[in-house]
């Protein structure tokens, strides 16, 4: 059972949550009230008791609200002389009785501005001691709740028998997460929110950034494994305190999540289902194994095999590529057998033609793929190669050398073809790869990278390409900064920008392909309706298809214009026009002239002349590729040399920009950024450089003792 699937199963029959705020999230580090942040929390408790949950809250942050009071009176109170003199640690329970005020007014103010009712609940460990006062407690919150209060409980620490460290052999609760749990299982709830500062429960100390966040709580694993970072300054618990809650709540047959407070909509996420924070569940041993591959163990495994990789010859490398090629064709009927899968399933869910048109592997597609990677195999080693070499001083010799990135990261949606160009390049490049596809290509994507991984040598191992199964993996992953040295997403304008602002790793690729064909007033006509109908019909959902078609004004009086119009509504286009050509042309007017159509639909505008249309594209585009058609020499140049974009052609449709047809044997992307890689981006976009030094025993010495000579030496061509 998958993690979202797990969350879903016990989310999906809560009628009564507990949510317990954390001391960090009522209170800001200055300890005051944290307005915004409690006020989203109320705002998601409000939505659920209007839906009909029963919600129950246990907030902190009555001691640090109150410490924060009384030292600003204490302040106030004291001449210059007193606060001279070492300043007393205020009382503790009287910091509670005055924050409890403040705490408790500010939920009432802010729940009575969402039409909802609060109820103060103060309760201490000794009162759980009378079974008469339990059994009031509860009938108490049911009445409650039937009438839509909602109860806030707090530990009353004013006047609390119990001393620091509040806990001891015969305590009922010790915090306010333990009485959360202890309300939970009392009160017979069906779930139990823990909110804190962070995630959730991670492998060691949040801020190390070799721990990781753990999904589900597995007893039996995590107990002996987890090291605790420090506790809350402003509270009295901490993640040791949170954990021990909720194992207690778990065991008892609440399922528990412990997530963070300062995101505004978590508490909704847990109850959609969704995979945020660390799940505690009774039964969490039986979906996952003891032991288990975290993000981390599968990118540093990824490292460690490319390692290997780039031990080994080039003739080695070599064959492995060959080795793949005749597994895919070998296997080519049981893959096109789970495509056959995906397509249906995918049709069968209703999915945009678009990317279901991205999912299908055609006939001769694998035998497309096999011929590309036995390109790729022929091509000049790209690894080691010495890019220039100079010589520093007599003796002293350095080489500039090609080198693999590393580790990649290359997220992708629909297309499972994009698994095999993407793995054959990794291995060329001597790189580590992971993948994760779209859900919709799980079959195919699942059983391409079973033939490819197979046909790796044991002695590199198949976990050099890790496959990604689950969405909820990826944060995790962005957050290798360490280990993985280049994220690659393809796919929409959404997963683009989702990934750019979620990790620390430099990404690569592209947003959008908003590509245009600008036909000239010197055209040929016969090119031009050539060119523009190639570049919108030949795959109208590929990023390098034609979005917007740009003609001369010139060509509305002579009939051109008809011509090319005529030619893509005869072949099923829908057309869209700016605010020039919709009424020449009577045609809808387009609502963006920034819109990538990925199907049989196009915008047409009208420009001025040739800088129109540059300036046009500057405005409008998305630096991919862009085309000129026509006969004039001099304006093609204009065209080619001014339009800023990764790829610009004249008199060539847009489709060609394409790493198997620019010669690269295949491409891991199309980049529109413009540092590293630009355009398509094959073997080279996935290599940096290694400065390697051989020398005689040379020293700097203060640069006294070494006559430097800068001299360039030629490179040798390897064989």
């Amino acid at each position: 059972m998958a993690e979202t699937d797990r969350s879903r199963a016990f989310t999906k029959n809560v009628k009564r949550i507990v949510v317990k705020v954390g001391t960090a999230v009522v209170t800001g580090k200055d300890g005051r009230l944290a307005l915004g942040r409690l006020g989203a929390i109320c705002e998601q408790l409000a939505e659920l008791n209007s839906d009909g949950f029963e919600v129950i809250l246990v907030s902190s942050g009555a001691v640090g609200l109150g410490r924060q009071r009384l030292r600003y009176r204490q302040l106030v109170n004291s001449s210059f002389a007193d606060l001279q003199k070492p300043q007393n640690e205020l009382d503790g329970k009287a910091c509670a009785a005055v924050g409890q005020s403040s705490l408790m007014a500010y939920y009432e103010t802010m729940f009575d501005q969402l039409d909802v009712t609060v109820a103060q609940m103060l309760v201490t460990d000794k009162d759980f001691r009378d079974k008469d006062f339990r059994k009031q407690l509860s009938e108490t919150v049911k009445a409650m709740m039937k009438m839509r209060v909602i109860p806030v409980f707090n530990e009353n620490d004013a006047i609390s028998t119990r001393k620091a460290p509040y806990k001891d052999s015969t305590g009922i609760f010790w915090d306010n997460d333990s009485l959360a749990a202890l309300l939970s299982l009392e009160l017979k709830a069906d779930l139990l929110v823990l909110l804190s500062d962070v995630e959730g429960l991670y492998t060691g100390p949040p801020t190390d950034p070799n721990s990781t966040l753990i999904h589900t709580y597995i007893k039996e694993k995590h107990q002996e494994e987890i090291t605790f970072g420090e506790k809350s300054k402003l509270g009295r618990g901490g993640m040791t305190a949170k954990v021990k809650a909720a194992v207690s709540a778990a065991y008892g047959g609440i399922p528990v999540i412990i997530t963070s407070g300062f995101a505004a909509d978590n508490i909704a996420k847990v109850l959609n289902g969704l995979r945020v924070g660390t799940l505690f569940h009774q039964d969490a041993h039986l979906w996952a194994p003891v032991v288990d591959t975290t993000s981390r163990d599968m990118a540093v495994a990824a490292r460690e095999s490319s390692r290997k990789l780039q031990a080994l010859s080039s003739e080695e490398r070599k064959n492995i590529l060959l080795d793949i090629a005749n597994a895919l064709e070998a296997n080519e009927k049981i893959i096109k057998a789970e495509n056959d899968l995906d397509v249906a399933v995918a049709q069968q869910a209703g999915y945009e033609e678009s990317l279901v048109a991205r999912l299908v592997m055609k006939p001769g597609k694998i035998s497309s793929l096999a011929a590309s990677i036995r390109q790729l195999a022929e091509m000049e080693d790209p690894i080691g190669r010495v890019l220039a070499k100079t010589e520093i001083a007599d003796g002293l010799v350095l080489e500039k050398t090609s080198s693999p990135l590393g580790v990649l990261l290359i997220v992708f949606e629909s297309r499972p073809d994009a698994l095999v160009q993407i793995a054959s390049l990794a291995i060329r490049s001597g790189n580590g790869l992971l993948l994760k596809g779209g859900k919709e290509a799980r079959r195919s994507n699942a059983i391409l990278h079973k033939v490819i991984t197979d046909a790796i040598p044991k002695t590199v191992g198949g976990k050099l390409i890790g496959l990604v199964t689950s969405r909820d993996e990826i944060p995790d992953l962005l957050k290798l900064d360490d280990v993985i040295d280049l994220v690659i997403p393809r796919g929409s304008n959404k997963l683009v920008s989702q990934i750019k602002n979620s990790t620390k790793i430099p990404v690569l690729g592209h947003a959008d392909g908003i590509c245009h064909v600008y036909v000239d007033k010197s055209c040929n006509l016969d090119m031009a309706k050539r060119v523009v109908s190639d570049a919108k019909l030949d795959y109208p959902a590929a990023c390098n298809a034609m979005e917007t078609l740009l003609v001369h004004k010139d060509l509305e009086n002579n009939g051109v214009l008809n011509e090319l119009i005529h030619a893509l509504q005869a072949s099923g286009v829908t057309l869209y026009g700016g605010p020039r050509a919709s009424g020449k042309l009577n045609i809808p007017e387009t609502q963006s002239f920034h819109h990538e159509y990925s199907a049989k639909a196009c915008t047409v505008e009208i420009v001025e002349d040739v800088h129109g249309a540059i300036d046009h594209i500057h405005n409008h585009g998305s630096a991919h590729t862009d085309c000129i058609v026509t006969e004039d020499s001099e304006v093609a140049d204009i065209f080619l040399r001014q339009v800023d974009s990764a790829a610009v052609f004249h008199n060539a449709s847009t489709r060609f920009c394409d790493g198997f047809r620019f010669g690269l044997g295949a491409e891991v992307g199309i980049s529109t950024s413009r540092i590293h890689a630009r355009g398509p981006v094959g073997v080279e976009g996935l290599l940096t450089t290694r400065w390697i030094m051989r020398g005689e025993g040379q020293v700097v010495d203060g640069d006294k003792g070494v006559a430097y000579t800068h001299k360039d030496l030629p490179v040798l061509k390897r064989t």
